[in-house]
C-alpha cells in the first residue's frame, strides 16, 4: 500500500491520474491518496493561465460532460463562427472558427461571444471599436491575424474586394473585415489631383530623328468602382495610354514642325488620350512635355545651323551699315561740292583731329601755309 500526500493552492486546480488515466478534479485542500497496486499522479494548472490546453481536453468534452460543465467554461465553434473571448471583461483574444477549447472557472471570469460570419465579412462597428489600438494596451489580443483592419483617410476610397471580386467603395473611416473563409482585400484610392511621370521615351520623328521626351501628367480619378471594375491597375492603364499619345504626337511630325511649335505635343496628347480615359472613369487634368533631348550629333548639327544663321544676320547688319555711312559720306562730299565754306570747315575739322595725336608741331610760313599747303583737293 502506498501514500501520497497531495496539496493543491486556492489559485489552482487538480487533475487526479490513476495509471495514465483520468479520475477526476481536485479542488483546493490537502489530500491522501492512498494506491495498492496502481499508480497515481496529480497535476496542478494555475489558475492565472485560463486555458485548458492539456492532452485530456478532448476526452472530457466527449466522456466528461458533468465534470465540465462544473469546472470548465466550454468552446465550440462550427465553421462559420468565430469568437470573442474576455477575461474578466476585457477583450484579449478572437477564436477562428472549429476552434474546440476549455477554459478553468473559478478566478478569472472568461466570457465567449460567438459571431456568424456566414453571412457577412464586415466586423461590427462596436466590435471594430473593440479591436482598434489594441498595440496600445496593456494586454495584446492574439488572434488578429483573422481580422483585416482598414484606415480609410480623407479625400480617401476605399475599394473593397473579396474572393477577388470587387463588392463596394468604403469613404472615409474605420472598418474591419473577417479574414476566415474568404480572401479580403482593401485598396486605397487618393482622390486628389495625382501626377504621373513618363520618362526616358525613345520616339522617331516623321524625318527618323530620334528623341528622348519626358512628360508630366496630371489627372484623377471620376468613378473608382468603375476604373477598378473594368481596369486591373488603372494607373498603369493610364501611363500606357499617354506612351501612345505621346508617338502619335512624335511620330507624325517632323523634327523643325515640333521645334516651331511646342504645344503641339500637350494639345495631340490631351486629346487622345481624354476621349480614351472618360469610359473608364478617369480623367486627365493637363499635360506637359518637360524635355526633349536629342542626340548628341543632332545637337552639333542644329548648333552649325544656328552659326550658321546668327552669321548671314550679322553679315546682313554689317553690309546695311556701311551702305548706310557711305551714302552720308556721298551726300556729304555733294554739300561741300557746292559750298566753299563747308569744304573750309570739314577741312578745319580733319586738321583737328590729326592735331589731337600728335604732341609737337613746327609751322613754317605762318597759318595760311598750314592750311592751304597741308590740306588740298587738288
Amino acid at each position: 500500500m502506498k501514500f501520497k500526500r497531495v496539496t493543491v493552492k486556492k489559485n489552482e486546480r487538480g487533475i487526479l491520474l490513476r495509471n495514465g488515466d483520468f479520475e477526476r478534479v481536485l479542488r483546493p485542500g490537502r489530500y491522501m491518496l492512498v494506491a495498492l497496486v496502481d499508480q497515481l499522479r496529480v497535476e496542478t494548472f494555475a489558475l492565472e493561465q485560463a486555458a485548458f490546453t492539456h492532452g485530456l481536453a478532448d476526452y472530457l468534452m466527449a466522456s466528461e460532460p458533468a465534470v465540465v460543465a462544473a469546472e470548465f467554461v466550454r468552446v465550440e465553434l462550427g465553421e462559420t463562427q468565430v469568437g470573442l473571448r474576455s477575461e474578466n471583461g476585457v477583450l484579449v483574444e478572437v477564436l477562428a472558427p472549429a476552434t474546440r477549447r476549455l477554459y478553468w472557472k473559478g478566478l478569472v471570469d472568461v466570457q465567449v461571444e460567438v459571431i456568424d460570419i456566414a453571412a457577412t465579412a464586415e466586423v461590427p462597428a462596436e466590435t471594430t471599436a473593440r479591436l482598434t489600438q489594441t498595440q496600445l494596451r496593456q494586454r495584446c489580443v492574439t488572434g488578429l491575424a483573422g481580422v483585416l483592419q482598414v484606415q480609410v483617410p480623407e479625400h480617401s476610397a476605399g475599394v473593397l474586394t473579396i474572393d477577388g471580386k470587387v463588392e463596394r467603395l468604403l469613404v472615409a473611416g474605420s472598418y474591419a473585415f473577417w479574414k476566415f473563409n474568404r480572401n479580403v482585400a482593401v485598396e486605397l484610392v487618393d482622390l486628389r489631383l495625382q501626377a504621373l511621370e513618363v520618362t526616358g521615351q525613345e520616339i522617331l520623328t516623321r524625318d527618323k530623328v530620334s528623341l528622348r521626351l519626358n512628360l508630366s501628367a496630371t489627372w484623377r480619378y471620376t468613378d473608382v468602382l468603375k476604373a477598378f471594375t473594368q481596369l486591373q491597375k488603372p494607373a498603369e492603364h493610364l501611363y500606357r495610354e499617354l506612351q501612345f499619345g505621346l508617338r502619335a504626337a512624335v511620330g507624325t511630325r517632323t523634327l523643325d514642325e515640333l521645334l516651331e511649335n511646342k504645344t503641339v505635343i500637350d494639345e495631340v496628347v490631351t486629346g487622345y488620350v481624354r476621349g480614351r480615359l472618360s469610359a473608364w472613369g478617369l480623367e486627365l487634368d493637363g499635360v506637359g512635355v518637360k524635355d526633349i533631348v536629342l542626340p548628341g550629333e543632332m545637337k552639333t548639327i542644329l548648333a552649325q545651323v544656328v552659326e550658321a544663321g546668327k552669321s548671314a544676320e550679322a553679315n546682313v547688319i554689317r553690309r546695311r551699315e556701311e551702305t548706310a555711312a557711305t551714302r552720308s559720306l556721298l551726300n556729304t562730299a555733294k554739300v561741300m561740292e557746292d559750298n566753299p565754306v563747308a569744304l573750309r570747315l570739314k577741312e578745319l575739322e580733319t586738321l583737328e583731329r590729326v592735331a589731337e595725336r600728335i604732341d609737337k608741331i613746327s609751322v613754317f610760313g605762318g597759318l595760311d601755309s598750314v592750311l592751304n599747303g597741308l590740306v588740298k583737293l587738288r
